[in-house]
């Protein structure tokens, strides 16, 4: 990968927010050319993609085409048909007396932005953000991670022939690239990756009064109660833990199972795992994305006290099979941090109030999975617990609901996206107001001299209306 020169950034930047002053963005029918040029990049270079995912990751193709080509495609469309609905302004509902005023409320593209995305869903965590920052008129950095090359270099090379290059550039590099980015004053800031990085990105960001979006990830753990189908919740968890080799933010990353489920919901995933691998997983499944992160893993696992039941073994490729380990408990590796691996920890617990009182006592996961079709169960996790999205008996399905907002709460990140939610991020709500002269009659009485009359006027609704009865919630 060649990187971006470090003093090519500023100027770079300085074009795109000229492109910006100059109103180049704002036409809606140039956005909409803008993101079905996107569109027409997905679909003209879909092998390419699919390719490059490959090369940096050993992505299977239907992966590919399931959670990147594809979902980029279908959602620049639909950018597209939908911006004008989104753009319009809107009439607020006002007291009879202010109505003559026109307040109106425009969406207004925030500026130049910039994107950080990460290396293990390159494609959509990097364009999913560009297609809210062209759907709001903004211009936009995109700084692709260095650790998956093939899809920077490849991206780096094609969106200058389909997008504006005026206001859409790809800047390749490293820390030292990232870092004077950061330098750098930007009109909002979209970063997807880690809560360390998040800190540092944050912290620079505070120096500008940059707003942020943060897509982190942390420890989305699953529960299951045993009034679903266990063999059919295994079969869905498992999927979502080798989907990318578990290197994905809402992978499962551990089962609170009720104890004496276990053995059963073991041998479930067992019978999953042979029936998609009856040839072996190590190569059929994407590839740890480095040295680095393959040698955690077998750390972590190392380290562990449960048992594994299955699975472990890895090879020189960086493979890692999938790998169930059974009666984890509290101050295991395994539980230290995000496994990002296709490691899946299954943690006895004693009744469901356990399994809650073991969420609610971590930081708050950016997805809650649990498998029941106890009601009781399922309004007592949507009542009692905190998490960015909340799904009842399958994993990742809230990423293909593209009307759903996605995003995390606290530790798991802030900001949310998908089509509206993407463009939401970019613009801001700008109110404006038109008063005639003939409202002057009813304002006259703000002016001095400040009559008894006057004070009157404006100390009667405070003073003298009656607030209307209520009951404490608690039932005190």
């Amino acid at each position: 990968m060649n990187f971006t020169p470090i003093d090519e950034i500023p100027k770079i930047r300085e074009v795109l927010r000229n492109t910006f002053r100059k109103g180049v963005t704002r036409p809606l029918a140039w956005r909409k050319h803008q993101l079905l040029q996107l569109a027409r990049l997905t679909q003209e270079n879909a092998d390419a993609f699919a390719n490059a995912l490959a090369a940096d990751l050993g992505r299977p193709r239907l992966e590919a085409f399931l959670g990147e080509v594809g979902p980029v495609f279908e959602r620049a469309l639909a950018c597209a048909e939908k911006l004008e609905d989104w753009a319009k302004p809107t009439q607020v509902e006002v007291p009879v007396w202010q109505k003559s005023w026109n307040p109106t409320v425009y969406k207004r593209s925030k500026g130049t932005v910039l994107i950080i995305s990460p290396w293990n869903y390159p494609m959509i965590l990097s364009l999913q953000p560009l297609y809210g920052a062209i759907s709001a008129g903004c211009c936009a950095v995109i700084k692709v991670s260095e650790i998956a090359p093939n899809y920077g270099e490849l991206l780096a090379r094609l969106l200058p022939r389909y997008l504006d290059p005026s206001a859409y550039r790809v800047v390749l590099g490293g820390i030292p690239e990232v870092t004077r980015l950061l330098e750098l004053q930007w009109d909002h800031i979209f970063y997807t990756g880690n809560g360390r990085v998040a800190r540092i990105i944050a912290a620079a960001a505070a120096k500008h009064l940059t707003p942020l979006t943060l897509e982190l990830g942390g420890k989305s753990p699953v529960i299951v109660d045993g009034t679903f189908d266990i063999a059919l919740a295994a079969k869905r968890m498992l999927w979502g833990k080798i989907t990318n080799a578990g290197q994905i933010c809402v992978a499962p990353d551990f089962v609170l199972v009720l104890r004496e489920k276990q053995e059963e919901l073991a041998a479930a995933l067992k019978v999953a795992h042979d029936s998609f691998y009856p040839e072996g997983a190590l190569n059929s499944m994407s590839r740890i994305i480095s040295d680095t992160h393959h040698k955690r893993l077998r750390g972590l696992l190392e380290r562990t006290q449960g048992k594994i039941i299955f699975g472990g073994r890895t090879d020189e490729k960086r493979g890692f099979e999938p790998t169930i380990v059974k009666d984890v408990s509290e101050g295991d590796s395994l539980l230290e941090e995000e496994i990002f691996g296709p490691i899946l920890p299954l943690v006895p617990v004693d009744s469901v109030e356990d399994a809650i009182e073991f969420i609610s006592s971590r930081d708050n996961p950016l997805v809650l999975y649990a498998f029941t079709e106890d009601e009781k169960t399922k309004d007592a996790l949507i009542e009692r617990t905190t998490s960015g999205n909340l799904v009842f008996n399958d994993v990742f399905q809230q990423l293909s609901v593209n009307e759903l907002p996605f995003g995390g709460v606290g530790e798991s990140g802030y900001g949310r996206q998908v089509l509206r939610y993407s463009y939401d991020n970019f613009v801001y709500d700008r109110a404006c107001l038109d008063i005639p002269r003939s409202a002057e009659s009813d304002l006259a009485v703000r002016y001095p001299p400040y009559t008894d009359d006057k004070l009157s006027f404006f100390t009667s609704p405070p003073l003298n209306t009656k607030i209307p009865k209520s009951v404490n919630g608690t039932g005190h």
